[in-house]
């Protein structure tokens, strides 16, 4: 089934990759064509970057529920291009490696889309998105995120609210994620700055969150887009603090980028642009 999902989503990529191929390397900044330059916070596509790319994501987490929820090393992979009219396509699958030997994978779509903004390479774009998403333990979420990005030669703003909805019991009714990320220019394409995740943030004030309570991360954050290269990096990472508690914990598993108890993680993207 994934072998299926991966040669449809190539054969969508190098369908319309001619088409977009002009607006690569235009002439613009490399750090702004990069598809994803931060870790945790989505967004769309910036106008000067505008085309198909393939990502690969790795991390390592201790104390650590999920990171794609599983203790220890994870991996994903994920395509991300437009689709025109300031629509853009993220398409991701996740594999985890259980202690045991275990094998379990994880699928999720999201279409995100510019509704202010979105027309210059170096201005403010907030958008919506709509998604759906196949859990580890099979479990279905639909999820939807108001996105804002800001680029500029020598900064970067990301912000995401991301509200997602579990079809299966025991869960929260609607579980609230943000983040934020900001980058400042160090020397040529290399950037550095913070990267901040709050998650299940309405165990702020719901006593009895059903998935543990609300969670914390607060780290540097470092990206790199080489000039004339297909290529770019971003690293990522530091500790999670459990911010509040919640004497209900009904689901084991949730898929959530931060963990269920204090700990630590640290997680790196590579982005390839056709």
């Amino acid at each position: 089934m994934i072998r299926k999902i991966y040669a449809s989503l190539l054969a969508i990529i190098l369908f319309n990759a001619p088409g977009y191929a002009q607006s690569l390397n235009n002439g613009a900044d490399a750090s702004l064509t990069q598809p994803q330059p931060f870790l945790f916070t989505v967004s769309t596509l910036n106008p000067s970057g505008r085309s198909w790319s393939l990502n690969y994501s790795g991390g390592y987490g201790e104390r650590t529920v999920t990171p794609l929820g599983y203790n220890g090393v994870d991996q994903n992979f994920a395509v991300k291009g437009y689709l025109g009219s300031k629509i853009t396509m993220l398409v991701s699958a996740g594999i985890g490696f259980g202690k045991d030997g275990q094998v379990s994978s994880l699928q999720q779509a999201e279409f995100l889309r510019d509704f202010i903004g979105g027309n210059l390479p170096t201005d403010l774009r907030i958008g919506a998105s709509l998604g759906f998403r196949r859990e580890f333990d099979n479990s279905k979420v639909a999820l939807t995120r108001i996105t804002a990005a800001y680029d500029k030669l020598n900064w970067k703003l990301g912000a995401n609210v991301r509200f997602e909805k579990a079809f299966v019991t025991g869960r929260d009714g609607i579980d609230v994620i943000s983040s934020i990320g900001v980058h400042r220019k160090i020397s040529n394409q290399f950037f550095g700055g913070i990267e901040a995740v709050g998650q299940d943030l309405e165990g702020f004030w719901e006593t009895d969150e059903a998935e543990g309570g609300a969670r914390l991360l607060i780290g540097p954050s470092l990206n790199y887009a080489p000039v004339s290269s297909r290529l770019s990096f971003t690293l990522c990472g530091g500790p999670i603090i459990y911010a509040t508690r919640s004497s209900s914990t009904t689901v084991a598993f949730p898929v959530r980028e931060l963990p269920a108890t204090n700990g630590f993680t640290m997680k790196f993207n590579v982005g390839f642009k056709f």
